[in-house]
């Protein structure tokens, strides 16, 4: 009997199988982490092979976890680290260069270029985002540029582009043997080539960029059914059914459906959404307007969102790189020892600043040291630079949608983190709500299968799954928020102007 749904969770760090069952509790988890290949200042790179044999290994490792066979599971849904991109070659199957991680900053040329004496917002109106380092635009015109051969067999036909979503989805559908080669809208959103309203590539935006239309994915909504999984996977003939990109996915997931309704999700970089419905919102306060869901041939939902680079990822730098801590969790530990900052702070700037500031030239910095301070206060204002950001961030909402969040829901490994949680109530003055499963990205993308094949009959058996499981009133003295925040934003600006000619 089908009673489940697995979800595969491609992310930055690592790939995760779960299964889920109709109440949306997690029966099932596999997962296994990838390897950050960091070649240069700037640059990061997955190799988009291991993350494919990592993805059938956790399937396996879900399935059997829970003594489960493909015949248990009525449907597969997908969510991915968005930006990050692959090109390869249809014939063969192989990747022509690794993936370009979304966090990677190598074309900052190629996006003055094309920005030239119209600006980083040349195609805003049109696709909803700025000119960045940041989507998949510019990274495929890169591998196109830099890898040899590329550019003549991809205007030969020979080569496919995907953001990691149609990377998995091609090769559990067959790959070389009648791969499917779809993505759906809200991973689209996010190449800089798709209009907004149509739901289209745009020939005049690939033309500029010099991207042959042929390696583009077909566009398809975000829950329906684009294939089958092939004879070989364990999965054999499972439709695969739904595909989120992994903010999306997380805003699905927590169930906020509606016009005004919001998450924000605290993993390798932090990510707000704001749903707009059905109007397509032009921010004014360097938020990005993005593709929120769309089911099967309902109308296009869209979002606002805010995107914070360095977040989770700040924490693994302090693990891995400076050996301050040697698991992630240990960071609270550090930080509960000490009472505040003692006057520092961290701005995680690795990749530039994102959202709201969009600051290419920005780089991480830590200020306000004396020799009062110790690593303890170092633990403590990373977790607060995740707060931090965030407020920037939600502040950039509440400007564009000209109402006030009453509360925010989050999700995400960070989550579990209760000092980060309550210094987040106490430095936005909002509760934070945390739901009962935290894993919402791989939920929405459940849930955006099971609603194509019918497992669930609509948007109000998902709205019943959802639980509050713990909430955080802010506690922080009005005056004391309004300290913080102003020594914060005086770091944000000291970060700024870093990079030069002579600077990478």
């Amino acid at each position: 009997m089908a009673d489940y749904i697995l979800a595969i969770d491609q992310g930055t760090t690592s790939s995760r199988a779960i299964v889920f069952d109709k109440k949306g509790s997690i029966v099932s988890v596999g997962q296994k982490e990838h390897e950050q290949i960091m070649p240069r200042p700037g640059w990061v790179e997955h190799d988009p092979r291991e993350i494919w044999r990592n993805v059938q290994e956790v399937i396996g490792l879900a399935l059997s976890r829970a003594d489960l066979t493909r015949h248990h599971i009525a449907a597969v849904g997908i969510t991915n680290q968005r930006e990050t991109t692959v090109v390869w070659d249809r014939k063969t199957g192989e990747p022509v260069y690794n993936a370009i991680v979304w966090q990677d900053t190598r074309t900052q040329d190629i996006v003055d270029e094309i920005a030239g004496d119209e600006g980083t917002d040349r195609f805003k109106e049109i696709v909803g985002l700025p000119l960045a380092t940041y989507f998949a635009g510019t990274k495929i015109r890169w591998i196109l540029e830099n890898v040899e051969g590329a550019r003549e067999r991809a205007e030969a036909g020979d080569l496919a582009f995907g953001t990691t979503d149609a990377w998995v989805l091609w090769n559990l559908t067959g790959g070389t043997d009648g791969g499917v080669h779809v993505t759906d809208v809200t991973n689209a959103s996010r190449t800089l080539f798709m209009d907004l309203e149509t739901l289209e590539w745009r020939d005049d935006i690939l033309e500029e960029f010099g991207v042959p239309k042929s390696m583009m994915p077909e566009i398809r909504s975000s829950s329906e059914i684009y294939g089958h999984a092939e004879d070989s996977s364990l999965l054999r003939e499972t439709p695969i059914a739904g595909i989120l990109g992994d903010q999306q996915a997380a805003t699905f997931g927590q169930a906020a459906f509606q016009a005004g309704e919001s998450k924000n999700t605290y993993g390798t970089g932090n990510f707000l959404i704001f749903q707009t419905g059905e109007e397509i919102v032009h921010s004014k306060n360097g938020l990005l307007t993005t593709v929120g869901y769309k089911l099967g041939d309902q109308p296009t939902r869209y979002a606002l969102e805010g995107s914070i680079a360095v977040t989770g990822s700040l924490i693994q730098w302090l693990r891995d790189q400076l050996g301050i801590i040697s698991d992630a969790p240990e960071v609270e530990e550090l930080a509960k020892q000490v009472d505040d900052n003692g006057g520092v702070y961290v701005v995680p700037a690795f990749s530039g600043l994102f959202a709201p500031y969009w600051r290419p030239d920005a780089r991480g910095a830590i200020l306000g040291l004396t020799r009062y301070a110790t690593k303890n206060h170092i633990a403590r204002a990373a977790l607060e630079a995740v707060a931090y950001q965030s407020r920037d961030v939600l502040d950039a909402v509440n400007a564009d949608a000209g109402v006030d969040l009453a509360e925010l829901k989050v999700d995400g490994g960070m989550v579990a983190n209760d000092t980060l949680m309550q210094f987040q109530a106490d430095v936005l003055g909002v509760p934070v709500v945390r739901p009962v499963v935290a894993e919402t990205t791989a939920l929405g993308a459940a849930y955006a299968a099971g609603l194509a094949v019918g497992f669930w009959a609509g948007l109000d058996d998902l709205s019943a799954n959802w639980q509050e499981d713990r909430r955080w009133e802010p506690q922080m003295d009005a005056a004391e928020r309004e300290r913080l925040l102003r020594q914060w934003r005086k770091a944000i600006e000291k970060s700024m102007g870093w990079v030069d000619e002579d600077v990478a």
